[in-house]
């Protein structure tokens, strides 16, 4: 598995739009910082076919666990964001893997045990 960069999608994006790096570079870190200042204004950002993001609040735990300890511990309310995939991109994810691009077991076959002979 790749993985896409800010760097990446700036040259696609000065790729396709036949533009200097630079510009399409600071193309992707205005939209980048526009998403990431309205999430933490709480507001919900969608884009149709891809997906949509909002703001959900978490109740306090006061009788939480650390799971290393075992010691009780109190976890306070938060914010947390949560993606929620467009249909389209929910169409494309849900397909077989053998029929997903870059989809498949990518891994090599787990070894056999030799066989037991009687």
């Amino acid at each position: 598995m790749q993985t896409v960069t800010k760097a990446d999608l700036a040259k696609i994006l000065a790729d396709d739009l036949d533009c200097k790096n630079t510009q399409a570079k600071q193309a992707v870190d205005v939209l980048f910082e526009t998403l990431a200042d309205a999430i933490i204004h709480g507001e919900r950002i969608e884009i149709r076919g891809f997906g949509s993001w909002e703001v959900k609040k978490t109740n306090a735990r006061p009788r939480a666990r650390n799971p290393r300890t075992g010691a009780e511990v109190y976890v306070p309310a938060r914010r947390k964001v949560r993606f929620k995939p467009g249909k389209i991109l929910r169409n494309a994810l849900s397909r077989p893997l053998e029929e997903q691009p870059g989809g498949g077991d990518q891994s090599p076959p787990p070894p056999q045990a030799p066989p037991t002979q009687i």
